[in-house]
């Protein structure tokens, strides 16, 4: 171990050596993302709890099993459609949580706050994360306050930890996924995403676009009363469904084979997503989760997905191959195919 890191080997998608400040698309949960995670967190941190890359470390306390996470929301606007920074931190840390099988339990809130903000505004957003934490079952135990200048916090930034306990006999990861099974998403796509990018950029549409953040454990937990049997969950944030599928087929070393006629859009995101030239498999969601599953219970794990009020709209959009491992591709309208790559830059900024 050096006192410096190794920038020689930071090659994706241009040497990261050459870039003297961090951009936004390092924080994309795209190639950036994943290359300065790779070449300089996990190098100077490594242990085994933290190699598997999972949204969260799974750790074996004298026989109990305790999934760890910990997250931090940076999203602008601080309100939009369906929800705000308060609701979402508390989803999108239960359900890192949840994509383990854990039960969450406890998590911690802390708040970076801007000098200048409004008092109602943060009366509003602790409501708001309070109730949240309420509902998911969840209790806020511990937590912190700071205040930075006028001009250097945005308002608020929120960081999270969150803690849950998993079964004993479970064991779902990144590097599970296998040949034949079934990808399963569990509703609509790039709700959350394009939710935010209406409020930004003004857009109207017949139907309001609104976010999809939603916490999923009770989602999950009837997955896994069907079967123990589940490879793979991942909620699609940072990224996308692209993101994930991709993350998951390096880790698993199998290809994914999208349809991509199969997948659930609402006709307002996709309106929004080609007004914007975006693709909707790289657009943030909050509230839905991938799922790689054997196929021999895959339509039993769907059909109980659709009973939940969180997957009335859960479809079976591919699968995963034993060729092009590594790769994502997509089965076109046309009867082509085109590669999903892992997205490069920051498409969404400060979507989460």
């Amino acid at each position: 171990m050096t006192d410096q890191p190794n920038f020689q080997g930071f090659v994706c998608p241009m040497p990261l050596r050459d870039y003297p400040t961090i951009v936004l698309g390092h924080g994309s949960g795209g190639r950036l993302s994943a290359d300065l995670i790779q070449h300089l967190f996990v190098p100077l941190f490594d242990n085994p709890a933290l190699s598997g890359l999972n949204d969260q470390a799974v750790l074996d306390i004298n026989g109990t099993r305790l999934a760890f996470t910990t997250d931090s929301f940076v999203v602008n606007p601080l309100f939009f459609p369906g929800g705000d920074i308060g609701s979402l931190a508390v989803h999108g840390t239960v359900n890192d949580l949840a994509v383990s099988g854990a039960q969450p339990l406890f998590i911690s809130a802390g708040f970076i706050l801007e000098e200048g903000l409004p008092m109602n505004d943060l009366g509003r957003i602790t409501t708001s994360l309070a109730n949240a934490a309420k509902a998911a079952g969840v209790q806020v135990v511990t937590g912190d306050t700071k205040v930075v200048n006028k001009g250097n916090g945005d308002g608020i930034f929120i960081n999270t930890a969150g803690i849950g306990l998993v079964p004993p006999d479970l064991h779902i990861a990144a590097d599970q996924a296998r040949p034949g099974d079934v990808i399963i998403v569990s509703g609509t796509i790039g709700d959350h995403g394009m939710a935010i990018m209406s409020v930004r950029e003004g857009l109207s549409f017949e139907t309001e676009l609104v976010s999809d953040s939603a916490p999923l454990h009770t989602l999950i937990a009837d997955m896994l009363g069907v079967t123990r049997e589940i490879h793979c969950l991942r909620d699609a944030t940072r990224g996308g469904v692209a993101a994930v599928l991709n993350e998951l087929a390096e880790r698993s070393n199998v290809g994914f084979m999208l349809d991509e006629a199969a997948l659930p859009i609402r006709p307002a995101v996709m309106a929004a997503c080609e007004m914007l030239g975006m693709d909707p498999l790289y657009v943030a969601n909050e509230g839905k989760i991938v799922a790689i599953v054997p196929e021999a219970h895959a339509d039993a794990v769907l059909a109980a997905m659709r009973q939940n009020p969180y997957g009335v709209d859960a479809t079976i959009i591919g699968r995963a191959v034993a060729d092009h491992p590594g790769m994502v591709l997509a089965q076109t309208g046309i009867g082509g195919r085109r590669v999903v790559d892992m997205p490069l830059g920051e498409i969404l900024p400060r979507i989460c």
